[in-house]
C-alpha cells in the first residue's frame, strides 16, 4: 500500500507555487499583478516561481498590448489542473 504522499505534486508542495496555481483555477487566466496581489508576494519571486511553473507546463505566460504597455497574463494549462486536482486529493487523503 502507497501513502497518500507519494501522490503530491513536487512543483505544488511550495506554498507560493500552489497558491499561484490556485488563483488561476478560478479564472481563465488572470494579469500578472492581480495573481502577485491575490499571492501576497513581490514581482521578482512571483516571476521566478512562474518561471519554474512554465517550464513543467502547468502555465503559460503571455503578453498583450494594452495601450501603450504590453501586460503579462497567466494561464493555467490543462496539465497544470490536472496537477492542481491531483495534489489536492492527496492533500485531502492525508488529512482526511
Amino acid at each position: 500500500m502507497t501513502h497518500p504522499r507519494a501522490a503530491l505534486d513536487k512543483e505544488l508542495t511550495a506554498p507560493l507555487r500552489l497558491s499561484i496555481a490556485a488563483a488561476l483555477a478560478a479564472v481563465e487566466e488572470a494579469e500578472f499583478a492581480a495573481v502577485r496581489d491575490a499571492v501576497e508576494t513581490n514581482d521578482a519571486e512571483l516571476s521566478r516561481q512562474v518561471s519554474r511553473l512554465e517550464t513543467a507546463g502547468y502555465l503559460v505566460v503571455s503578453k498583450k498590448k494594452s495601450g501603450r504597455y504590453a501586460r503579462t497574463w497567466l494561464t493555467l494549462t490543462p496539465h497544470g489542473r490536472d496537477r492542481l486536482s491531483s495534489h489536492v486529493s492527496a492533500l485531502r487523503q492525508i488529512t482526511g
